[in-house]
């Protein structure tokens, strides 16, 4: 396998990504039928990324591809209540997200310059000063706002709610944001939108 090398090597990597994500006991419903949730997720940030750069690198797909990898192993119920509980979760799957990365990237035979590189994208390392990591957090937010952001806004008080937009927004660049504003979504989730933004431009 060490001895892959151009789109042979991409396909083994993101092959292997996959079938990771396949193993996520948890599951989401999508046209009546049950995905593993990463699988989704996977996807669905890829599409983005695609979406966002006709052209992206090939480190930032694979990044895009492991954002979450195995994610179900560390669940938040394992951390402390409260925001320095939550801060040290996601800290803790960054390092684990990154360090699962590297290995599969080494079994297929990344060097380690690409792997280096897929591990500062996940890490988050230069965020607004390295625009192939704006562009990723562009996707991982537009992810959120289209396809997660209404389930958890049933479960959720609406000053939290705001919070987390006006946060979300802030990650966003502006053109992340123009397209933000044009998303499909449930007339009550844009209203939401809408009020963080004008309450955050105030």
């Amino acid at each position: 396998m060490a001895r892959m090398q151009g789109a042979q090597r991409f396909e083994a990597a993101i092959q292997a990504f996959d079938e990771a994500h396949q193993r996520d006991p948890r599951t989401e419903k999508v046209g009546g039928q049950s995905y593993p949730k990463e699988l989704l997720y996977a996807q669905r940030l890829t599409d983005w990324v695609k979406r966002l750069a006709p052209n992206p690198s090939e480190e930032l797909l694979l990044a895009a591809r492991c954002q979450h990898i195995e994610r179900w192993k560390i669940p938040r119920q394992n951390f402390p209540a409260g925001r320095k509980g939550y801060l040290d979760w996601r800290r803790t799957l960054a390092q684990f997200h990154a360090r699962r990365a590297e290995e599969i990237l080494a079994e297929v035979g990344y060097p380690p310059s690409t792997i280096q590189r897929v591990r500062s994208l996940l890490l988050k390392e230069h965020l607004k000063a390295d625009p192939e990591m704006q562009l990723l957090e562009d996707a991982i937010c537009l992810v959120f706002l289209e396809t997660e952001f209404h389930e958890f806004a049933q479960k959720t008080p609406e000053e939290t709610l705001l919070r987390i937009l006006r946060k979300t927004w802030r990650k966003m660049s502006p053109r992340a944001r123009q397209i933000a504003l044009k998303l499909d979504l449930d007339p009550q989730d844009r209203a939401l939108i809408h009020k963080a933004v004008a309450e955050r431009s105030q």
